[in-house]
């Protein structure tokens, strides 16, 4: 069971783009019964292996700006454990549907995208290759001769931010925080899409093993006996979604995920609201 789950969030991050971990904790949770808390130390493991198979992907076909990467995942880090602090205090109820309505706006923002941007919803995790449009972001500059970020105090606290919020959430709620990385470096800066996916996953892989590592010390469990098959499955996944992806991944995937992801959320804050 947990390979076959593994799987399905591997292919899931390899066709729906940034967000697209954020399943994995609502699957281990149905598929396996477990607590939040519980799914989400396995769910950012997975999630640190696959994204970083996909980082390794994307660097040599794309721009990873990995001094962005690096430093939000500095940050992240830093933040990890406030967001395990707070997971573990709170009523599993109130987690869950904390979890539910985080999901919903990743649903409602995937939908849009696929609907209002069609060319961006093309870029998937496991095929990103080349540059693509510009985004209009304005606080953060690019070297039109290098094409790397001018790093000036704005942007080094723009970058450090993002990294904050990701880790943070990371902790609470066991994501891996693309759904926050690559809107806000679109917004903030002239990254393409293809950029700005590229330089999350990276973001992604350390933040989310080193809130694995913070989890661990604050005396979170990992069943390796589930956990590694979950991974390996993830790591497949993400391999096959990487072979189907050009043939398939679009808006229409794009809509039907995020369908699928809100009512997913629905059911979460049904059963939540159930336990209050």
């Amino acid at each position: 069971m947990s390979i076959l789950l593994g799987v399905i969030v591997g292919m899931v991050l390899g066709l729906t783009g940034a967000g697209g971990s954020i399943f994995a904790v609502p699957l281990l949770m149905a598929g396996l019964g477990w607590p939040i808390t519980q799914a989400s130390t396995v769910s950012l493991l997975a999630v640190a292996v696959a994204a970083a198979v996909g980082a390794w992907m994307a660097w040599r076909h794309s721009y990873v700006r990995y001094r962005a990467a690096l430093l939000m995942a500095a940050v992240g880090v830093l933040f990890a454990p406030a967001g395990i602090h707070v997971a573990d205090r709170l009523q599993p109820s109130v987690l869950t549907m904390i979890f539910a309505v985080v999901l919903a706006i990743v649903a409602a923002r995937m939908f849009y995208m696929a609907v209002h941007s069609k060319a961006d919803a093309a870029v998937v995790r496991a095929t990103v290759a080349g540059e693509g449009a510009s985004a209009p972001g304005k606080i953060c500059k690019v070297n039109p001769a290098t094409g790397r970020l001018i790093w000036t105090w704005p942007v080094t606290m723009t970058i450090g931010l993002i990294g904050a919020v990701t880790g943070f959430l990371s902790g609470l709620l066991g994501v891996g925080g693309g759904f926050v990385i690559v809107p806000a470096l679109r917004a903030t800066s002239p990254l393409s899409m293809h950029s700005a996916v590229a330089t999350s996953l990276m973001a992604i892989a350390l933040t989310s093993m080193g809130t694995v590592i913070s989890g661990l010390i604050q005396g979170r469990a990992l069943p390796l006996a589930v956990a590694l098959p979950f991974v390996a499955g993830a790591v497949i996944g993400m391999a096959l979604g990487r072979l189907v992806a050009p043939r398939i991944a679009g808006p229409r995937l794009q809509q039907g995920f995020a369908v699928m992801a809100m009512l997913v959320s629905l059911s979460m804050a049904a059963h939540s609201a159930a336990w209050i």
